[in-house]
């Protein structure tokens, strides 16, 4: 696998008018790696994808996927998309709707007994689609994704209609397709799934790159507290709030907050204090307060 990057975007604008709708963006995404892209409804996010696409064209800058031009014969067999709001056949069933897909893409039909397998869709691939539910549908959509070992994998809020273990079986594909060196661009709402199943996280506020980095990193940069929660011995909670501060929490524990720069001082000053302490719990700052932070929230 290749360290030079399968995706590449350098300052690059849009505009529809006078309204300016990406401004220098500039995002970079090797092989076998997955990056999560945030931000608000009218971030960018749906714009970027279409540029990356092809489907419109650029103000400025450069774009390559897979060393092709966006939109050509090349980009286009180099990469797949899979929509918030996926749309087949009604008519056609899961199997012949996905045969129809292969051919398109120059792959067997063997393959699509297998796929539908995998993205738990093997009982149903006879039914029409038009009976099937709308995460069944974003299902078959995936496996469409997995068609043609794409290089670049663009996906628009994939797990939108999927249950909780529907999700999790999805982001485990999602990872069998960067596994196999593609460069997967993720657009999600969903924090908590993309905070433990991606590799860099890419937050857009109003047409800006605000923060592009790992989620490690980004903590460190942002220098937000950590949250220190102790449980008290039975008792002793307002002896714990005297001596250390904080705030009283369900009448049994004390919550505090400290700077990362502070944290093994204060776990020190825990420490000492023996018994009176229960157990400790310490958060570090979450992808959701991070997003706060870059995105300005935290400001207003």
């Amino acid at each position: 696998m290749t360290d030079k990057p399968a995706l590449t975007l350098e300052k690059v604008c849009k505009r529809y008018g006078k309204a300016e709708i990406l401004k220098g963006i500039s995002l970079t995404v090797k092989p076998g790696e997955r990056v999560a892209l945030l931000g608000h409804n009218g971030a960018g996010k749906t714009t970027l994808m279409k540029l990356i696409l092809g489907l419109t064209k650029l103000t400025a800058g450069r774009i390559t996927v897979a060393g092709a031009e966006p939109g050509s014969a090349a980009a286009r067999r180099a990469s797949t998309y899979l929509p918030e709001a996926v749309a087949f056949h009604k008519l056609l069933s899961g199997r012949e709707q996905l045969r129809l897909f292969a051919r398109l893409a120059g792959e067997s039909p063997r393959c699509v007994e297998p796929l539908l397998e995998r993205v738990g869709l093997g009982e149903a691939a006879g039914r029409r689609i038009g009976t099937w539910s709308k995460g069944m549908r974003q299902r078959l959509g995936l496996a469409q994704a997995l068609l043609g070992q794409p290089r670049v994998a663009l996906l628009d809020e994939p797990t939108s209609g999927l249950d909780p273990i529907s999700r999790h079986d999805l982001y485990a594909v999602i990872d069998e397709i960067a596994a196999r060196g593609a460069a997967v661009l993720i657009a999600s709402h969903a924090l908590t799934e993309v905070e433990a199943r991606t590799d860099r996280i890419a937050i857009l506020r109003q047409g800006r790159l605000v923060a592009d980095d790992t989620l490690e990193q980004l903590r460190a940069q942002a220098g937000l507290p950590i949250r220190l929660r102790l449980t008290a011995q039975r008792d002793g909670a307002e002896e714990l709030q005297t001596r250390l501060g904080g705030l009283r929490v369900n009448g049994t524990a004390v919550e505090l907050h400290c700077r990362p720069e502070e944290k093994m001082d204060r776990l020190a000053r825990i420490t000492a204090l023996g018994g009176l302490v229960a157990d400790v719990e310490m958060a570090p700052p979450s992808l959701e307060d991070l997003y706060r932070h870059y995105s300005g929230e935290d400001r207003r």
